[in-house]
């Protein structure tokens, strides 16, 4: 399994993945999500991308950055481990211009299906929510299909 089957999975049940992440205590959070997989802005890299916003994912990522994601289609599934870095309105990202921020957060959002009919608008509000794109480096994909793990 590679980024070319997880982005197949991904587009057969709308770009949703589970998101998981470790907190202070050890235990595993969860969330669904939706997910893509796009050059990384900085250094080209495919990554696994999604954007997210509030307290408790940005907190165990500020402070454990790895995570796995999930992605599904009827009975096949893939996973992607590995790695994160965040950009957003709180998180600098090294090499990445921060007024870029809202074309980036378009791009991910338009790679994982999303469409929107005012981007002026969805610029404002994902401002507002101060939302942070996520960038999951791939260290192992696998899945349930024969021979990929």
């Amino acid at each position: 399994m590679d980024l070319n089957g997880i982005d197949r999975i991904a587009a057969g049940d709308h770009y949703l993945a589970v998101i998981a992440t470790t907190r202070a205590d050890g235990s595993v959070q969860a969330s669904v999500v939706n997910a893509c997989t796009l050059p990384h802005p900085v250094s080209n890299e495919r990554v696994v991308a999604f954007v997210t916003y509030g307290k408790t994912k940005l907190s165990n990522l500020r402070a454990r950055p790895r995570a796995t994601a999930v992605f599904r289609t009827g009975w096949e599934w893939a996973a992607v481990e590995g790695t994160c870095e965040i950009v957003g309105p709180d998180d600098p990202l090294a090499g990445f211009d921060p007024s870029h921020l809202p074309e980036l957060i378009r791009a991910i959002f338009r790679a994982a299906g999303g469409t929107h009919d005012d981007w002026g608008t969805f610029d404002r509000v994902m401002a507002e929510q101060r939302r942070t794109a996520v960038f999951l480096h791939p260290e192992r994909v696998y899945s349930n299909a024969t021979g990929t793990t």
